[in-house]
């Protein structure tokens, strides 16, 4: 797999265990928290393969970059957690700062 698409589909999987992690309750819940660690797995088992052609600098802040916006916005749209232009702002940023990183790297 080409480690730029193993990258983008570890910082989803990231969204997902964080998505999973809040819906266990405290790892209550059998489903989700079972689902959180397939995520986890997952997720760091694609960043670790990412990270053989990747810097590991430039890889961790995209997957944390990815991983940070996506569970934001499943936060606003699925949770209600509270939503302002500013912190649609910093997250555009933040979307941007990921682009920019895979823009100035080899």
């Amino acid at each position: 797999m080409h480690p730029w698409l193993a990258l983008a589909l570890a910082g989803f999987f990231e969204i997902g265990f964080t998505t999973f992690l809040k819906l266990s309750e405290n790892f209550t819940r059998w489903i989700p928290s079972g689902l959180f660690l397939v995520c986890a797995a997952l997720s760091f088992s694609l960043l670790s393969s990412a990270t053989k052609s990747i810097p590991l600098g430039t890889a961790y802040a995209i997957w944390t970059g990815i991983g940070a916006a996506g569970t934001a916005v499943v936060g606003f749209l699925v949770f209600k957690d509270p939503f302002s232009l500013a912190r649609a702002f910093f997250l555009t940023t933040l979307v941007g700062s990921i682009i920019g990183l895979k823009w100035v790297s080899a």
